[in-house]
């Protein structure tokens, strides 16, 4: 059996803390859930993930853990030193007295661990003890869902495939895939964890299931984005309409509304809507971000309007700062 070192598998010194823990399971799922992640062993290397955070994040796992790391360094010091032995780690003799509550850990029987996982803290010390575990909640697991700006301001149903692994007959890590319906709450916004009871990983023996999170993450849309609850939509204009200002009807995310357009309006410049961001008891604000469209000439009417432009306009330069 290889020992696996969880410490070195999440990227955290020995003597991290808890939120140190949470916080670089948190960035090694963003980057290897099979739901997002590109990386080609994305689904074994989100087990290992899992696998290390289960016994980092309990503190009785992660001092038992500590306890046999101090072993297994000793015990593979000494394979080395006689030559013919293995040097496969195996756990010390008397393991299970340092670790009393072997199998009970939540989610012990069910989860997609490797056989390391399984013989120090579940196969192995279930077979070595007579009496039954006691029921245990299931883990919460993590997964990402990706929307668009407009959901947030309409709401509604959406199916999530889900694509996570389990362990196959032989203990392999193989993908697995299912489907869920979620609803998605008006004014959800970046970032934000859409809780699904009963959702995550299988409880042991008559335990409830555990909570899966969905971490809720935008669309990049070129027309919108979002910060917090205030939303940024682009305001394409006409330059007419950015020179001389004056109302314009303009489709918003929050529906159509007449935005007043102050004169010699720049590219770039923000006009702010109250109110009228990301939906909620207090909602964001909407700011519409200037944007000149300059419209292509189809005919002579329309050339000889630019010229005159050009003409009333001569002299005024924009690369030298002369056009203001």
């Amino acid at each position: 059996m290889e020992y696996k070192d969880y410490y070195k598998i999440l990227g955290v010194a020995k003597d991290a803390s808890a939120d140190e823990i949470k916080k670089a399971y948190r960035k090694m799922a963003r980057k290897y859930h099979p739901d997002i992640s590109k990386e080609a062993d994305a689904v074994a290397r989100m087990a290992e993930v899992n696998e290390a955070n289960a016994v980092l994040s309990d503190a009785e796992k992660r001092k038992a853990y500590d306890q046999l790391g101090d072993a297994s360094q000793y015990a593979h010091a000494h394979a080395h030193a006689h030559a013919g032995q293995a040097s496969g780690f195996q756990a010390p003799p008397g393991w299970e007295s340092h670790f009393q509550h072997g199998g009970t850990g939540a989610n012990a029987e069910h989860a997609d661990y490797s056989s390391f996982f399984e013989e120090l803290f579940g196969r192995g010390q279930r077979a070595r003890s007579s009496s039954p575990p006691p029921n245990m909640r299931g883990q919460d697991q993590h997964s990402a869902i990706e929307l668009e700006v407009p959901d947030s301001y309409s709401g509604g149903m959406r199916v999530l495939r889900l694509h996570g692994v389990k362990l196959d007959a032989q203990g392999h890590a193989v993908e697995d895939e299912r489907e869920l319906q979620v609803t998605i709450p008006k004014g959800v916004y970046e970032g934000q964890m859409i809780r699904l009871a009963g959702q995550g990983a299988p409880g042991y023996g008559q335990g409830p299931a555990g909570d899966l999170l969905l971490e809720v993450r935008f669309k990049d849309d070129k027309r919108w984005h979002t910060q917090g609850k205030d939303v940024y939509q682009q305001l394409p204009l006409a330059p007419w309409e950015a020179a001389l200002g004056g109302p314009v009807e303009f489709n918003t995310l929050a529906g159509t509304l007449e935005i007043n357009i102050p004169p010699g309006s720049q590219a770039g410049r923000k006009l702010r809507v109250k109110g009228k961001g990301l939906p909620s008891r207090t909602p964001g604000d909407l700011y519409l971000v200037v944007q000149i469209i300059v419209p292509p000439v189809f005919d002579d009417a329309q050339r000889k309007a630019y010229e005159a432009l050009s003409s009333a306009f001569a002299g005024r330069n924009p690369r030298t700062g002369d056009a203001a």
